[in-house]
């Protein structure tokens, strides 16, 4: 499930904030790439993730049409104090960019008021620092417990894993559950709440 929530303007010319949960929580798209490479101590991994929303909502008094495009990009080096690669804990600390952009449109009802379109999002970098645990199951399932936190342009971004994975011949399957937080100020200074989490499946190549 992924939500999203906004304290937006107000609406023709009204002076009260309202508050909006769920104002976009339906799935456009979603795609995720994790790179990553150990030596015996050290390493490195890169993430790209994309999550596109969009959704629309009839209300007492108004209508809402919203759209909402994340891109998050990670670089972060790791350190494996243990003896096997992958095994164990590892430490890692770098980079999380934030990539967002965010268009909410409300159609009052009553025609004395006139059409207000919200326009966000932004560009956010932070550091990163979190830690993550492996545990080798059999020969060939294993399971990785991951979090992180992140601060700078972002009022604070969080981010919590489980992924459990399956060895094959040339790779493994991987399937586990994500939830990541990030609070945000926009370009327009509202306040950004963006919470997404659900489940991944995915395919990795091990060489």
């Amino acid at each position: 499930m992924l939500l999203q929530r906004l304290d937006q303007p107000p609406l023709g010319g009204a002076s009260t904030d309202t508050n909006f949960g769920n104002i976009i929580d339906k799935l456009d798209g979603a795609f995720q790439i994790h790179i990553e490479g150990q030596n015996e101590q050290w390493g490195m991994f890169t993430d790209f993730t994309y999550i596109g929303l969009a959704d629309q909502h009839d209300r007492p008094r108004f209508h809402t049409q919203s759209d909402l495009d994340t891109r998050l990009f990670e670089l972060a080096a790791v350190w494996s104090p243990g003896e096997d690669r992958y095994r164990g804990w590892d430490l890692f600390a770098g980079l999380r960019y934030i990539d967002v952009n965010l268009t909410v449109q409300f159609d009052p009802e009553n025609p004395a008021f006139n059409t207000t379109k919200f326009d966000g999002g932004g560009t956010y970098s932070d550091f990163m620092v979190g830690a993550r645990y492996t545990w080798a199951m059999s020969e060939r399932w294993g399971l990785t417990l991951r979090g992180d936190g992140s601060f700078g342009d972002t009022e604070g971004t969080w981010n919590a894993s489980a992924m459990a994975n399956y060895r094959m011949k040339h790779g493994a399957w991987f399937l586990g559950y994500r939830y990541l937080s990030v609070k945000l100020q926009t370009r327009n200074h509202d306040n950004t709440d963006i919470t997404m989490s659900g489940p991944i499946v995915g395919y990795g190549f091990i060489f």
